[in-house]
């Protein structure tokens, strides 16, 4: 492997360094955005129950803010529960809107990084091809110069698409993933509201 970087020349480091961060960025997000971490299943009906119990204490709605991104969307709403429907389902847009920030984390990054690896590759490939028009002289080419320069560009070429056809493939995969739990939470978030308000219509 030593071989292959030395024969890559200085521009394969800066692939190698793009491919670390996009490795940390990618492990870090498949923790991140575990479904049972963000829509834990069963926590708007526990929601319900402990509501019902205690109503909207600040005990409950601490427990909920800490506990995953649906339950500060969850949070919100019931500390604005006392309001109109449309004042708790504002409250919980908002706080909808730092979830998804929070959710999209690193991942712009991430995209950069997808499309930046193939033109640091281009970059490698442009600099052996200097390599090999400057092996050339009066008295013939360099053979050693000139195996340098093809081996600099190929190599380049080849772990620039290495690093971004993952880093792309992920990064399409996480922008779908936070969209579909993005929309589920939004509508376990509206079902909170309307079994509330309903509750609280019908015991008026």
């Amino acid at each position: 492997m030593w071989a292959i970087v030395e024969a890559a020349g200085w521009p394969i480091w800066t692939i190698i360094a793009a491919s670390v961060v996009s490795l940390a960025i990618i492990l870090e997000r498949l923790y991140t955005l575990r479904r049972g971490a963000v829509v834990p299943s069963g926590l708007l009906a526990q929601t319900l129950q402990e509501y019902r119990r205690v109503g909207d204490r600040d005990e409950l709605l601490q427990k909920l803010h800490s506990h995953s991104p649906l339950g500060r969307l969850f949070a919100a709403g019931l500390r604005n529960v006392h309001g109109s429907r449309e004042v708790m389902k504002e409250s919980i847009e908002d706080e909808g809107r730092q979830v998804a920030y929070q959710l999209e984390r690193l991942l712009t990054s991430l995209g950069t990084i997808a499309a930046m690896a193939p033109l640091l590759g281009l970059l490698g490939t442009v600099i052996g091809m200097i390599e090999i028009f400057g092996s050339q002289n009066a008295s013939g080419a360099n053979p050693q110069q000139l195996a340098h320069g093809i081996s600099v560009a190929l190599y380049n070429t080849a772990f620039g698409l290495i690093v971004a056809i993952p880093s792309m493939m992920f990064y399409r995969y996480f922008r779908s993933k936070v969209d579909g739990l993005l929309v589920e939470m939004e509508a376990q978030a509206i079902k909170l509201v309307e079994v509330v308000h309903g509750e609280r219509k019908n015991g008026s």
